[in-house]
């Protein structure tokens, strides 16, 4: 059996799947590394892998999408969306998250992640997607979402304060489907039935 050269490895397919239970250790590996080295999330302490789990399921309960992305066997990234505020007349609007393997950096995972995160939250009736990004001088982040037509539409200044230093939040949004042109006609969260 060969051994894979770095260069064989760069040119594997990224491949988007749902993520599930098993895909937890992975994940929780790689948003510890941006919660520990960071300022991508304004989390200090990084959750366990019971903890992602949780949250994982929570929005599985409520039928949102969570998906990695994997290369070969790995899991090179995920992303997810959930709601972006509680109350009621925010149900048209879902925040998303997309964290990548600090080694896998810059081999398409970000955009194999993010267009089919947005392919799923537009068919499951969203309106608006936001990004709440940690930190100003996060350029990949800001890259990655302005690819996929996110617009910034404001910042909240030195609202986090993480390594002795404080840290904006960037907002970011772009629209799903028909955005704000047309009424929405469906409850978000469920499929949208084609019609015939």
């Amino acid at each position: 059996m060969s051994s894979t050269t770095p260069s064989q490895s760069r040119s594997k397919k990224v491949r988007v799947t749902v993520a599930d239970m098993n895909d937890m250790p992975a994940i929780q590996e790689i948003y510890a590394h941006y919660v520990l080295n960071s300022t991508s999330s304004f989390e200090e302490e990084a959750p366990t892998v019971a903890e992602m789990t949780a949250r994982w399921q929570k929005l599985k309960s409520m039928g949102m999408p969570w998906l990695v992305a994997m290369i070969g066997k790995r899991v090179a990234g995920y992303a997810y969306g959930g709601p972006f505020r509680e109350r009621s007349a925010y149900r048209y609007t879902i925040e998303d998250s997309i964290y990548i393997a600090p080694d896998m950096l810059g081999r398409g995972v970000g955009n194999a992640l993010m267009s089919e995160l947005i392919k799923r939250c537009t068919n499951l009736g969203f309106r608006q997607m936001i990004a709440v990004i940690g930190d100003s001088t996060n350029a990949a982040s800001l890259a990655i979402h302005s690819r996929h037509g996110f617009r910034v539409i404001g910042a909240l200044s030195s609202s986090g304060f993480k390594f002795g230093q404080w840290a904006d939040a960037v907002l970011m949004q772009r629209p799903l489907g028909d955005g704000d042109s047309e009424l929405p006609d469906a409850k978000p969260g469920r499929r949208k039935r084609r019609r015939k």
